[in-house]
């Protein structure tokens, strides 16, 4: 019974003219950062390491933009009670709800692979990594997406849903973010250091960007995804 519930949310999306402006907005944002002020053409290198440079820091603000819905309209409009009358259970209610969201965005970013398409006609691209790094990107979207659906169970309102969901992610890639631990580590242990490193998003995602898929970044997205999951079920039922 995911997939009614998957089916429903997803073309919710397009309902609404919203939707195509955020593909729209994402795309021109992450495309014009690459070009920009990642020096997209300068570089002279045949990859898109500009484009996934700053992909953690624009989800921080698009992945809770988009899953903010997710359950706060529902418990506004009241229709969350009419949801819950179908013959599913909240598992299934909530796995429906975030593949659909994650499909959306996944869909955000996979938009930008007319960028590869000019790589690969400007140059020789290594294309293990660049598809390495997308599925990196994807994963890391769903971590985002796993935290944002859990803060709209929240509470009914989308905007007090959108500044707790950006609190937490912007902490989990301060976490990874090289200044930041550079900073850190002025007062901390080398270990305490890395231990901090090792929960922020950025440390997981760097991997892809650079070819290499490791079993540790999956299982942290995928664990990351299952327990905020596990404990959204745990919010919607009490």
């Amino acid at each position: 019974m995911i997939c009614p519930v998957f089916k429903r949310e997803f073309l919710g999306y397009f309902r609404s003219p919203v939707a195509y402006v955020f593909l729209i907005v994402f795309l021109v944002a992450s495309v014009g950062l690459a070009f920009f002020i990642g020096n997209f053409f300068k570089n002279n290198t045949a990859s898109l390491e500009s484009y996934f440079m700053f992909l953690p820091w624009l989800l921080l603000f698009f992945a809770p933009a988009a899953g903010m819905r997710l359950w706060a309209e529902e418990k506004r409009s009241g229709t969350l009670e009419l949801l819950f009358t179908l013959p599913i259970t909240t598992l299934q209610a909530v796995a429906g709800k975030f593949l659909a969201a994650w499909a959306f965005l996944s869909l955000a970013i996979l938009l930008s692979f007319p960028m590869a398409i000019t790589v690969g006609y400007l140059g020789d691209p290594d294309w293990g990594v660049i598809a390495s790094s997308y599925l990196g990107a994807v994963l890391m979207a769903g971590g985002y997406l796993g935290i944002c659906s859990l803060t709209s169970a929240l509470t009914r309102n989308q905007v007090i849903s959108f500044v707790l969901s950006v609190i937490i992610c912007l902490v989990l890639v301060l976490l990874g973010w090289s200044v930041f631990n550079g900073a850190l580590g002025s007062f901390l242990p080398v270990q305490a250091v890395d231990f901090v490193a090792n929960c922020g998003f950025i440390p997981h995602f760097d991997p892809f960007t650079k070819g290499i898929i490791d079993p540790k970044d999956l299982i942290y997205f995928l664990s990351l995804m299952g327990f905020t999951l596990f404990l959204n079920v745990i919010v919607l039922e009490r």
